[in-house]
């Protein structure tokens, strides 16, 4: 003879079922939260770098300019 189980039991399995999908949710809302982080992270480090590279091209263009115009001065004072 087969048994079907018991009302109890289905209310078992159903908040069982909830209880993991709940889990399931939270979890992902924690992955979420923390790749926003990192991304946040990243996108600061990155304007970060820019920022410095644009420092670093400004400096050498000035230093070009000054190297271009020591070699004018030198240049004339030859002539």
């Amino acid at each position: 003879m087969a048994t079907t189980p018991s009302k109890d039991q289905k209310r078992r399995e159903r908040e069982q079922k909830k209880l993991y999908k709940r889990q399931a949710r939270e979890e992902a809302k924690a992955a979420k939260k923390a790749a926003k982080a990192i991304s946040a992270v990243e996108a600061a480090k990155k304007a970060e770098e820019e920022k410095q590279a644009l420092l670093d091209a400004e400096f050498e263009a000035e230093f070009a300019a000054e190297l271009a115009a020591e070699a004018a001065a030198a240049k004339k004072a030859a002539d």
